[in-house]
């Protein structure tokens, strides 16, 4: 659309071509598609359902769904990548639902239920973060490293490290994943 004005709000380029080729059936449209984001799809529903085969089902679902579907996609209701990582929320937490019908009671379910979106919110924001401040939460809670220790495998001041995780926190916070008590990474402190 040359010459024309696009509003803040309109998805990337990328987001419109690639509907626009899905929309046309072009099949390396779906393969450019997978290759983007079935990482992010099969993390999400294994996160949810705790187990790889369901996940890798889930997987073929959503892209399937979305080759069945591509103009269900809104870009006014966000990016690509939040449209597939709902889809796959919602279809993992369909099976979820599904597998434990009849196993224990519907308050144990919810729980189940709960637990697993947050957990899937949390992985989404995760991996939707900046690198920088993804690399930062990543040594301080899988390496169990502290911000000083961040800083300097990171090559970066000790400011910045404290700020990135912050930052990294406030995001994940959003999903109501982190306990109040434990909300900070080892050695984050408050000193300034």
């Amino acid at each position: 659309m040359a010459g024309g004005t696009m509003s803040k709000d309109a998805p990337p380029r990328w987001d419109r071509r690639m509907q626009q080729r899905l929309a046309r059936g072009e099949a390396a449209a779906l393969g450019e598609l997978y290759d983007r984001f079935a990482s992010l799809v099969h993390s999400l529903a294994h996160r949810v359902l705790g187990d790889e085969k369901a996940a890798d089902r889930i997987t073929r679902e959503v892209f399937g769904y979305i080759w069945e579907n591509p103009d269900a996609y809104d870009p006014k209701q966000g990016s690509m990548r939040s449209w597939v990582a709902r889809i796959t929320q919602g279809q993992a937490v369909a099976r979820l639902r599904q597998a434990e019908l009849g196993r224990g009671s519907r308050e144990e379910l919810e729980r189940k239920v709960a637990s697993a979106n947050a957990a899937a919110r949390a992985d989404f924001i995760v991996t939707s973060m900046p690198a920088p401040l993804r690399a930062a939460l990543e040594l301080a809670y899988f390496k169990r490293r502290d911000y000083r220790q961040a800083a300097a495998d990171l090559q970066i001041s000790e400011d910045e490290a404290r700020r990135r995780l912050r930052l990294g926190l406030q995001l994940l916070s959003t999903a109501n994943v982190l306990p109040r008590e434990d909300a900070s990474p080892p050695g984050y402190g408050s000193t300034r």
